[in-house]
């Protein structure tokens, strides 16, 4: 149990994330389980469970502590930066002065690299589709929102009925913080859009909700089914270990620079804060572009 010092803000912290960030619930658990184990840790090597009082030389010891026991040091980053909005949610409520982890530096990491689908993978996908079903159709849009707009997994299940505008080809999403953007569709994704509103409709049963996208009993469709879907289609055509509705996003974002985007223009069809996020997904695109390079390159051709 949570002693009432760290109970109470730690409450509304977990109530900020969700009613102001729009943190999904997978998030909160993720962050309410690193809390609760560093609680865990300063209990048994601090005898103490108040985390307002905490100094940097102990949470130090939890991170040699976590690193020791083989968690990979992106897992402890996560674990940290949970502590740390943690913290700045108490300097913000007025609960502390000076965060104990102002000065922390993450710990280096290798740089991972996603290997997206490949063109030729993604069209399989979308030729694989009976679009005489309901099934069929919602989940040949899925797939087709996910690859044509980069949108990310909990803002797919989010959308709302009246939130795509098949007219001026355009979607409005929520994204991250709670900040809405337009994508615009293209026209093939519209007509698609219109296939299942009356695939949608033409369903026998009570509706649960606004949202768009639902199951065959008309119940809003949750992050790991929508998963599930992804998972089940590109299996079939891709031997990569990861086959995800992320991988799709990264996807989206690799081949629209691939074939010339522009970097800010990705970046705001993504949703990013900044570049930096954005730029993750150039690692593929500079690899495109260093074949390219080689095969046309006066210099590198032999006569």
């Amino acid at each position: 149990m949570f002693s009432n010092s760290f109970f109470m803000p730690f409450s509304q912290f977990l109530d900020y994330l969700h009613l102001e960030k729009n943190y999904s619930a997978h998030t909160l658990t993720a962050y309410k389980a690193d809390l609760s184990a560093f609680q865990n840790f300063l209990k048994e090597e601090f005898d103490s469970e108040d985390l307002t009082e905490v100094n940097y030389p102990q949470i130090r010891t939890w991170i040699v502590s976590l690193v020791e026991s083989g968690i990979s040091n992106r897992s402890v980053n996560r674990k940290v930066s949970s502590l740390k909005a943690y913290y700045r949610f108490l300097q913000k409520t007025g609960h502390m002065e000076i965060s104990p982890l102002a000065k922390h530096r993450a710990l280096k990491t290798p740089v991972k690299v996603q290997v997206p689908f490949s063109e030729k993978e993604v069209k399989q996908v979308l030729d694989s589709f009976e679009t005489d079903t309901f099934v069929g159709i919602r989940d040949k849009l899925i797939v087709e929102l996910f690859y044509t707009t980069g949108l990310r997994r909990i803002e797919l299940i989010n959308i709302k009925a009246g939130e795509i505008d098949e007219e001026n080809q355009v979607i409005k999403v929520l994204g991250k913080r709670n900040k809405e953007r337009y994508i615009p569709l293209l026209a093939s994704v519209c007509e698609s859009v219109k296939a299942y509103r009356s695939a949608r409709k033409a369903l026998e049963v009570s509706l649960n909700g606004n949202h768009f996208f639902i199951s065959e009993s008309g119940v809003k469709l949750s992050e790991s089914f929508v998963y599930r879907i992804i998972n089940n289609y590109f299996s079939k055509v891709s031997g990569k270990l990861k086959t995800s509705p992320h991988i799709l996003r990264h996807s989206f974002a690799t081949h629209l620079l691939n074939q010339g985007a522009n970097l800010n223009a990705v970046k705001e069809l993504l949703g990013h804060s900044s570049l930096a996020s954005t730029q993750v997904y150039t690692h593929n695109s500079i690899a495109e572009l260093s074949k390219v390079h080689k095969m046309a390159h006066p210099r590198n051709k032999k006569d």
